[in-house]
C-alpha cells in the first residue's frame, strides 16, 4: 500500500510537508549559523564582525530587499540616457575607435603638408620619417593579410633556388670574391695602402677564431661571412655614400640636441654651476634622462617594433636563429642586461651555442642610456651611432665562429617575436619608472669610476715604484698595454705612430670599463683640436684623425672584466637552471665581443674617409700665405698625412709625399715637431 501511495504522494505535495521542510531548512541554518559562531568566539573580535559581514552578505533576505529597493525606486532620466549612450558605445566602439585615430592622422598630414610648403628643405627629416611610417604600417598590414599568398607565389622561385643551389652558390662566391679584389684595387689607388692593412687585420681576426673555435669541423660559414657582409654594407652606406653619410651626421646632431635637454633638470637640481662638476652634474644625468625616454618608447610599443624588424632582418639575411636575432637587435637600444629580459622566459630552453652568442651580443655593443654620456665627452656622434649598429651582425658573427651550433634550436620564430609591453600603467608612470630605474646604473657607474681610477693610479705608483729599481722609473700600466695590444691597434689600420696610444686606451676599455677609455680619447681629441705641438719632450700628445675614428670603434662595446660578472649574475637570476652553461661560456663570449668590436673597427678602417683626403695644397698653401695664425683642425690633419707621406734618406734628402712643396713640408715640421723626422733635414726650396 505504501508503493502506491508514494507516487500520489509525489504528486500532489502536503503543505504541511512543504512547511516541515522551510522549518527544518530554517532551523538547519540557525543551527549551522549558531555553530560557526561558537566556532568564531575564540578568534576575537575583529574575526567575529568579519563573520558578521559574511553572513549578512549571504543571507537571501538581504538580496530580496535589494531587488524590492530597485522596484520601488526606478531609474531617472539622466541615468536612462547614461545607460543608452553607453551601450551605444559599447556597440560601435571599434567605429568611434577608427573615426579618432582618422581626424587625427588627417591632422597630422595635414600639418606634414603644410610645412613642406612652406620650407620642404626644412621639412624634409619630418616627411622622411613620416613616408617611412606609413610604408611600415602598411607593410605589416599587407604582410599579415596576404603573407600565405606571397608565400605560394614564391614557392616556384624557391623550388627551382633548391634545385640549382648548388652551381649558384660558387658563382655567388666567385662573384663576391672578385668584387671585393677590384674593390681593393681600385680604393687602394685612390686612397692609399692603409685600407688594405685594416683589410689584412679583418682576415687575421677570422682566421685566429676559427683556430680557437670550439668545434672548428662544425662551422657554418653562411653566419660569419653574412654577419661580416651585412656588417660591410652598413659601414658602406653609412661611411662612403653622400646620403648615408649626411643621414647619420643629422642624426647624431639630433640626438646630440636631445641630450642638451638634460641640462634643464641639471641645472634646476644643483645650480647654474653645475658644470664645474662636470661628470657627477652634466654627464650622469643624461643617463637618467635617456634611459626614462627609453621607458617611454617601451610603454608606446615603438621599440618593441623596432627590435622586431631589425632582429627579423638579421634573422633573414645571418641566418642566426630567432632568440640571438632578437637579443642582438635590442643590444643596439638596450644594455647587455636588458636585452636577455626580451626572451627571459626561453632563456632556460636554449642551446649552449645561444646562449655564448646572447652574452656574446651584451659584449660587443653599448647601451642607448651610457650613448649620450659618451656624446658629452665630445666623440663623434656618428660614429658612436655607426659601431652601435655596426656591432649587431659582427657578434652574430664572431659568437657563431668561435661556438658554432650543434644542437636543434627549440625557440621558433612566432614565439621569440612576442615580447611584453611593460607594467607601467600610463606615459608619466612608464616616465617615472625608468628615471627611478636608472638611479643603479647610475651609481654603478660612479663608484665603479671611483674605484677603477684610484686602483689605476695605485697600479701605476707600484709600477714605478719596481721599475725604478730598474733605473726605468717610466713602467706604467699604460706601457704594459700598449706592448700588449699594439699589434692589435696597428693591425685595425692605425698608424704605426699611433698604435702604441690607441692600445693603451683598448687596455684602458678591457682590464678597467669604456668610460675609462673614451674620457682619455676625449683627451686626445680635445688637444688634436687645440692644434698645438704634435710632440712635447718627445711624447706624444695626440693621434690622427683617421686612428681617432678607428679607436672610436674599437671602444665600443661592453667587453671588459667588470661587465663578465654583471653578465653572468643576470643571467643567472633569469634562468637558474643554466648556472653552469653561463659560466663556462662567459670567458669565450668576452673574447668574441672584442672580437666584434676590432672587426667593426676594421671595417671602419677600410671605408673611413677622413678630412685629411680633402684639397691640402689648396688648404696648406692659402694657411701658409697668410701672416695670420692658422692651427685649424684641417690644416694639422694636412699635416699630419704629410709627414706620415715622407720619405727622409738623410740631410737634404727629403722627398714630401703627395706632391706638397718642400716648404709646406717644413712650415709643417716646425708646427707639429714629430719625432720622426729630423726638420734640418729638409733643404730650402730654390
Amino acid at each position: 500500500m505504501s508503493r502506491c501511495q508514494q507516487p500520489l504522494g509525489s504528486q500532489v505535495p502536503n503543505q504541511n510537508e512543504e512547511d516541515f521542510r522551510e522549518n527544518q531548512n530554517t532551523s538547519g541554518n540557525d543551527s549551522s549559523l549558531r555553530s560557526r559562531a561558537v566556532q568564531s568566539r575564540g578568534h576575537g573580535k575583529a574575526k567575529q564582525d568579519e563573520e558578521q559581514v559574511t553572513i549578512e552578505l549571504d543571507s537571501p533576505r538581504n538580496k530580496e530587499d535589494a531587488k524590492d529597493d530597485q522596484e520601488t525606486h526606478p531609474k531617472g532620466y539622466l541615468e536612462r540616457k547614461y545607460g543608452m549612450i553607453r551601450d551605444f558605445y559599447q556597440k560601435h566602439k571599434t567605429t568611434f575607435r577608427y573615426i579618432f585615430w582618422g581626424i587625427l592622422l588627417a591632422g597630422y598630414l595635414a600639418v606634414v603638408i603644410a610645412a613642406c610648403a612652406l620650407n620642404f628643405h626644412r621639412a624634409l627629416p619630418l616627411f622622411v620619417i613620416t613616408v617611412a611610417a606609413i610604408f611600415f604600417v602598411v607593410w605589416d598590414h599587407f604582410m599579415a593579410k596576404y603573407e600565405h599568398r606571397i608565400e605560394e607565389l614564391l614557392s616556384p622561385g624557391r623550388r627551382f633556388l633548391d634545385s640549382h643551389w648548388f652551381c649558384l652558390k660558387w658563382v655567388i662566391w666567385s662573384s663576391l670574391i672578385l668584387g671585393v679584389i677590384f674593390w681593393l684595387i681600385f680604393d687602394t689607388a685612390k686612397l692609399g695602402q692603409r685600407q688594405l692593412v685594416s683589410f689584412g687585420g679583418l682576415i687575421m681576426y677570422v682566421i685566429l677564431m676559427f683556430l680557437f673555435s670550439k668545434h672548428p669541423t662544425k662551422v657554418r660559414w653562411r653566419p660569419v661571412f653574412w654577419g661580416i657582409g651585412l656588417q660591410f654594407l652598413l659601414g658602406l652606406i653609412i661611411l662612403r655614400t653622400g646620403p648615408g653619410l649626411m643621414a647619420f651626421q643629422w642624426l647624431g646632431k639630433q640626438v646630440q640636441t636631445f641630450l642638451e635637454h638634460t641640462d634643464a633638470g641639471a641645472s634646476f637640481v644643483f645650480g647654474e654651476k653645475y658644470t664645474d662638476h662636470f661628470f657627477a652634474f652634466k654627464v650622469l644625468p643624461i643617463v637618467v634622462f635617456f634611459s626614462a625616454v627609453m621607458s617611454m618608447l617601451y610603454y608606446l610599443g615603438l621599440m618593441q617594433w623596432i627590435i622586431r624588424k631589425v632582429g627579423w632582418l638579421m634573422l633573414v639575411t645571418v641566418g642566426s636563429s630567432p632568440i640571438e636575432s632578437v637579443v642582438a637587435a635590442g643590444n643596439i637600444f638596450i644594455g647587455q642586461t636588458e636585452s636577455p629580459l626580451l626572451v627571459r622566459p626561453y632563456l632556460p630552453h636554449v642551446t649552449r651555442s645561444e646562449l655564448h652568442a646572447i652574452m656574446t651580443a651584451g659584449f660587443s655593443t653599448i647601451a642607448g642610456s651610457v650613448l649620450g654620456a659618451y656624446i658629452s665627452f665630445g666623440i663623434s656622434p656618428t660614429h658612436l651611432l655607426t659601431a652601435s649598429v655596426m656591432s649587431a651582425p659582427a657578434s652574430l658573427a664572431m659568437a657563431k665562429l668561435l661556438w658554432p651550433e650543434t644542437e636543434t634550436p627549440k625557440i621558433t620564430l612566432k614565439n621569440a617575436m612576442e615580447m611584453e609591453m611593460g607594467d607601467s600603467r600610463n606615459l608619466l608612470e612608464a616616465a617615472s619608472q625608468g628615471a627611478s630605474a636608472s638611479i643603479s646604473l647610475v651609481a654603478n657607474i660612479a663608484v665603479n669610476l671611483i674605484a677603477f681610477l684610484a686602483l689605476l693610479s695605485f697600479a701605476n705608483a707600484a709600477l714605478s715604484w719596481f721599475g725604478n729599481m730598474f733605473d726605468y722609473p717610466q713602467l706604467s700600466f699604460e706601457i704594459i698595454c700598449s706592448y700588449i695590444f699594439m699589434p692589435f691597434s696597428f693591425m685595425m689600420g692605425v698608424d704605426w705612430q699611433d698604435s702604441f696610444m690607441v692600445a693603451k686606451l683598448i687596455g684602458y676599455k678591457t682590464f678597467f670599463n669604456e668610460f675609462v677609455a673614451y674620457e682619455h680619447l676625449s683627451k686626445l681629441v680635445h688637444l688634436r683640436k687645440e692644434a698645438g705641438p704634435k710632440f712635447v719632450d718627445g711624447v706624444q700628445q695626440y693621434i690622427s684623425i683617421r686612428s681617432e675614428t678607428i679607436a672610436t670603434y674599437a671602444l665600443c662595446g661592453f667587453a671588459n672584466f667588470g661587465s663578465l660578472g654583471i653578465v653572468i649574475g643576470g643571467l643567472t637570476s633569469m634562468a637558474p637552471s643554466r648556472k653552469r652553461d653561463i659560466a663556462s661560456g662567459a670567458v669565450r663570449a668576452l673574447i668574441a665581443g672584442t672580437v666584434a668590436c676590432f672587426m667593426t673597427a676594421c671595417i671602419a678602417g677600410i671605408l673611413s674617409s677622413t678630412p685629411v683626403d680633402i684639397n691640402c695644397h689648396h688648404t696648406l698653401e692659402n694657411a701658409f700665405a697668410s701672416s695670420l695664425s692658422q692651427n685649424t683642425t684641417d690644416m694639422v690633419s694636412c699635416c699630419q698625412s704629410l709627414l706620415s707621406s715622407t720619405v727622409a734618406v738623410g740631410p737634404g734628402e727629403v722627398i714630401p709625399g703627395g706632391n706638397h712643396s718642400l716648404s709646406s713640408l717644413k712650415t709643417c715640421c716646425e708646427l707639429l715637431k714629430p719625432s720622426t723626422l729630423n726638420c734640418t733635414w729638409i733643404p730650402d726650396e730654390l
